[in-house]
């Protein structure tokens, strides 16, 4: 993924909602389930890691990426972007190709 491309999913993200807390439990297969299942869906996500995680945002975001198959747009402090491609045509709404 390039700057730019980076840089425009960044914009995009300002205004979703967080759709995802991690707590207590950490990075569980269930989690990466649901979170699979959301980048589907979605295409670009937000996730909240709340303080009683037992690791930081940086490590979740590393651990969730590998996990789903997914990039890692941003963390900052406790939240984490995530970016995949849809599998499926019609869910396809971000096209980052052209961007270089």
């Amino acid at each position: 993924m390039t700057s730019k491309q980076r840089s425009y999913l960044k914009s995009l993200a300002v205004g979703l909602d967080t759709i995802f807390q991690i707590g207590k439990g950490g990075v569980t297969e269930e989690i990466c389930a649901r979170l699979s299942d959301a980048l589907e869906a979605r295409e670009l996500i937000k996730i909240k890691v709340l303080d009683t995680c037992p690791v930081s945002a940086k490590e979740a975001a590393e651990q969730i990426s590998s996990s789903v198959g997914a990039e890692t747009v941003q963390t900052i402090g406790t939240k984490i972007v995530l970016f995949r491609v849809s599998s499926n045509e019609k869910n396809r709404k971000i096209d980052i190709t052209g961007i270089k």
